[in-house]
């Protein structure tokens, strides 16, 4: 930690800060801790916002809901406005807008957002947000972009090919200490697997997402059957889906399946999560597309062995066969062979225990330590 006459200025910018969202946790946790040391004044600038620390002054940004297009461009012209008048040493964005020193991609650029994954055409909203993210990476004079995943960062490349894109990887972190080994974890895993009505002897997969769809729950399901067509009902695994969806759309899926009296759907669980990942044995994502997805690491943290797809950016944290499995979404087979292996309690400590470790290595505490040497390196340049 270094110590100056007076603390630098910092600006932080993200619409809704700490409130639901990846970007949103990621702002938050990292903030709150640099926002600790004395050296940094720091100003987070939103239009909503969760306190998570005294150390931070909050400014409301205005923006114009009406007409809808101008949601993104109204933000990103006042929150630049209000920050300019007030001055800083460092502008740290986590969102679109027009200048920055620094950008956090917690997504991918908005137009291929939007033509490949959602599989629309642009609106008048995606046309001004595509804009505004245009002008940053173009005109914005941005430093360094920080990405989230390796996914992230090839996108914007691609996007971007002709722009000067300085590019650090810091994906997201967790709190390895909401994820407790031993007999405390034990105490846990009895009481919510009673609640689902789950026995110790069963193996438990675990689905968490807040879109069915495109979380890929059909190709987890699909998986599932294949794999006990044929097994005897005792030797079924089962599995907890947690998140938001229509439940009875899938229930129907899995009964064409044969599987509905294997899945149990927990709905949105606002607290105590931690405790499903740690009454579970391990993790399925086969997400269409995740720029990261904080919920493989927070399986990891929970002694899980993950299986994911090639579209999930947190695919950069898993080493096949070691912590997990990253597979083709589509290659049912492969995605059965991997749940197969998995089945097998010792191949599931193995792992387990493996992702652990990888977990214990992305703490909140060390991103925000890697975070503070950025900014330490921008602002003495600065200087």
């Amino acid at each position: 930690m270094f110590m100056l006459k007076r603390p630098y200025r910092i600006a932080v910018v993200i619409p809704k800060y700490g409130l639901v969202g990846g970007g949103e946790r990621f702002a938050a946790e990292v903030t709150g801790r640099l926002a600790d040391n004395p050296s940094y004044d720091i100003h987070v600038f939103a239009t909503r916002w969760k306190v998570n620390t005294q150390n931070i002054t909050f400014h409301r940004v205005p923006i114009l809901t009406f007409p809808r297009f101008l949601v993104t461009p109204s933000f990103a012209y006042f929150a630049n406005k209000m920050i300019d008048e007030m001055g800083f040493d460092l502008i740290h964005t986590h969102d679109r807008i027009f200048r920055a020193d620094l950008f956090t991609m917690h997504g991918i650029p908005h137009r291929i957002w939007v033509s490949e994954v959602r599989r629309k055409r642009m609106s008048l909203f995606d046309l001004a947000t595509a804009w505004v993210e245009e002008q940053m990476v173009r005109t914005g004079g941005c430093r360094l972009y920080l990405a989230v995943s390796k996914l992230a960062r090839e996108r914007f490349a691609t996007m971007f090919p002709d722009a000067d894109l300085k590019v650090e990887l810091i994906p997201p972190g967790v709190a390895i200490d909401r994820f407790p080994v031993g007999s405390g974890r034990e105490v846990i895993r009895r009481k919510v697997r009673a609640r689902y009505g789950f026995n110790k002897s069963d193996s438990v997969i675990l689905f968490v997402g807040m879109n069915f769809e495109l979380k890929g729950l059909d190709l987890v399901m699909k998986s599932m059957a294949q794999l006990v067509a044929g097994n005897t009902e005792n030797s079924r695994p089962k599995l907890l889906v947690v998140g938001k969806g229509d439940c009875r759309k899938y229930y129907h899926i899995a009964r064409g399946m044969g599987i509905e009296k294997e899945i149990v759907f927990a709905g949105v669980v606002k607290e105590a999560v931690e405790e499903l990942y740690l009454a579970s044995d391990l993790f399925m994502l086969l997400s269409g597309f995740d720029t990261f997805g904080m919920v493989v690491l927070e399986a990891m943290a929970a002694s899980l062995p993950v299986i994911v797809s090639d579209r999930v950016g947190a695919k950069d944290l898993v080493t096949e066969g070691v912590n997990g499995f990253v597979v083709d979404r589509d290659d049912v087979g492969a995605v059965c062979r991997h749940l197969r292996f998995l089945l097998n309690p010792l191949n599931r400590k193995r792992l387990g225990g493996a992702a652990r470790r990888q977990a214990e290595m992305h703490s909140w505490d060390r991103v925000a330590a890697r975070l503070e040497e950025i900014y330490q390196l921008l602002l003495c340049k600065s200087d």
